[in-house]
């Protein structure tokens, strides 16, 4: 059965078949719920992406960021966010991912707080992924989720205890374009939010728990006000209490740095906190600033200890403790590996250091990327912080704009470059073929982190400081050379020929190129990118 022999309201139109094990998700109601959504919202969702293009033309003219005159009292006003609830107060190691059957299971399992389900960057939007992540998030929460797998035989099921469910939706910058309404693409947030809403809310809040959310990619609080709109009417069409919804915003754009109090307030009946979303940040610092004089130097020497990541991370830890809002920290990308005991106690000596640091500065708890980082992660936060949160400990800092946007010391190499091309091709490759979050270099990478691979590469070509410490320009002759050497490691010591053309590198060079090339800088590599996606 597909779509086209289903019924629902004038209006709405799936582009793509509806298969029948996922009609239980996208009913005539829940559907209906998702085109109010649209409906009422989509317009500004649009106006608001109009604002960010035009804010970039005046960053991009020499206007910098800075704290806004207009929003001053908000700022220094004495206000609190809403009480947070019972079962978000202890959040010390919080596990991230995709929400695929068996990653659902054993998140939930890993002994970490929280879980935060990912529709976004970890998660490869293929219609089919979009759907089954909310099939197997409506089983976790009605606690009918299983999993046999058919390689091993092994049989997948909750404990009695599980992690706290956060949903993390698309950006406002996501369309899905296998439904319509009104010949219009929902907005890929409202579709995501939409569905967990509507078909989980009650359960959770039936279960003792709620419907917890993590907000991506916002660059202001009045985007954050829109998703607070979004919210007090799906509470009221669907007849959950208002502020039951609680919602922690990922601060990883440059831009949202100097609105952190704004977003908050906007937020502050549902608002949970605030999380240092390193690697988005990173990226976000490239792209802004892209055609000015701060080239970052190789990603693997920009940490959270150079001084911009450092400034940022204390005041976000700041204005969260002053609001009564958790300050949680970022992910630790590296993770273990059972074939190689040398790499891993060094992934765990960087995880531990990471860890006992966010600890130590006042975050209240942390992000892990494997299952097997979450003990280590505890354990920091045990020693450190032995109560289930540290909302008293307000650093004393204040940072300036300046502080802010300072560029790092450090080199552009030749080894960057090559590492930037080949995790970028190959985390393409994987999220083409339906994988949203894949080891590379040992290294989990989601599309965050291949965001900045990319961005630093167009960068580097484009701009007339783009040169290699050892005097080499960086141009798109250097670039096809290298990226032809790159293939060829890749295929031969890597992956090997036949996972090659079954992931279809040969695409994933294609887009790579493409948007590391191209004369204008492409927003997301996720744009161009599912436009190759069914």
């Amino acid at each position: 059965m597909t779509d086209k022999t289903r019924t629902y309201a004038e209006g709405i139109e799936f582009t793509a078949e509806v298969p029948d094990e996922f009609a239980g998700i996208l009913t005539p109601e829940a559907v209906a719920f998702v085109a109010k959504l649209s409906r009422e919202y989509r317009g500004r969702v649009e106006e608001l992406l109009a604002r960010r293009a035009e804010r970039q033309e005046r960053i991009s003219a020499g206007e910098m960021p800075d704290f806004l005159p207009e929003t001053r009292e908000i700022r220094e006003g004495d206000w609190k966010i809403s009480p947070i609830p019972d079962d978000l107060q202890d959040r010390r190691v919080e596990l991230t991912g995709p929400p695929d059957r068996k990653m659902t299971i054993n998140a939930l399992n890993s002994g970490a707080s929280c879980w935060m389900a990912d529709f976004e960057d970890a998660n490869c939007p293929t219609w089919h992924n979009m759907l089954e992540s909310q099939l197997n998030m409506k089983e976790a929460i009605e606690r009918t989720i299983a999993f046999d797998d058919p390689k091993t035989g092994k049989h997948y099921e909750l404990n009695e205890d599980v992690a706290v469910i956060l949903a993390r939706p698309r950006g406002w910058h996501l369309f899905e374009k296998h439904m319509l309404v009104d010949g219009e693409q929902v907005p890929g947030g409202l579709f995501d939010f939409g569905l967990y809403f509507f078909h989980n809310a009650q359960t959770l809040l039936d279960n003792g728990s709620g419907p917890y959310f993590y907000l991506p990619k916002m660059e202001s609080h009045l985007e954050a006000r829109l998703w607070n709109d979004v919210f007090e009417l799906a509470q009221e069409e669907l007849g959950i209490p208002r502020g039951t919804i609680k919602a922690t915003v990922l601060i990883e754009t440059i831009l949202a740095t100097f609105e952190m109090h704004e977003i908050l307030y906007e937020l502050r009946e549902h608002s949970a906190g605030l999380n240092c979303g390193r690697w988005d940040y990173i990226f976000s610092y490239i792209k802004k600033f892209r055609e000015h004089d701060m080239l970052l130097p190789d990603r693997n020497s920009v940490t959270m200890t150079v001084p911009f990541m450092r400034a940022y991370s204390l005041l976000t830890i700041k204005t969260c403790h002053q609001r009564g809002a958790h300050a949680m920290g970022g992910m630790a990308a590296q993770i273990p590996r059972s074939d190689d005991p040398e790499w891993t106690e060094f992934a765990n000596n960087k995880v531990r250091e990471d860890k006992e640091r966010e600890a130590q500065d006042g975050h209240d708890g942390t992000w892990v990327a494997h299952p097997g980082m979450v003990s280590l992660a505890k354990k920091a936060f045990d020693e450190y912080m032995p109560q289930p949160n540290q909302l008293d400990k307000i650093p004393d800092v204040s940072p300036s704009a300046e502080d802010l946007l300072e560029k790092p010391e450090g080199n552009i190499t030749m080894d960057g470059f090559r590492n930037n091309i080949s995790v970028g091709v190959q985390y393409l490759a994987a999220w083409l073929a339906g994988r949203g979050a894949v080891p590379v270099f040992n290294l989990m990478e989601d599309a965050a982190t291949a965001e900045i691979s990319r961005a630093q590469v167009w960068q580097w070509i484009h701009h007339q400081r783009g040169i290699l410490e050892d005097g080499t320009e960086v141009t798109e002759d250097l670039f096809n050379e290298t990226l032809d050497e790159e293939l060829e490691k890749i295929k031969t010591d890597i992956v090997g020929p036949e996972r090659w053309e079954q992931d279809e590198f040969g695409k994933a060079a294609e887009l790579f190129a493409r948007i590391s090339t191209d004369d204008e800088f492409v927003e997301f590599l996720t744009l161009p990118g599912y436009e190759y996606l069914d």
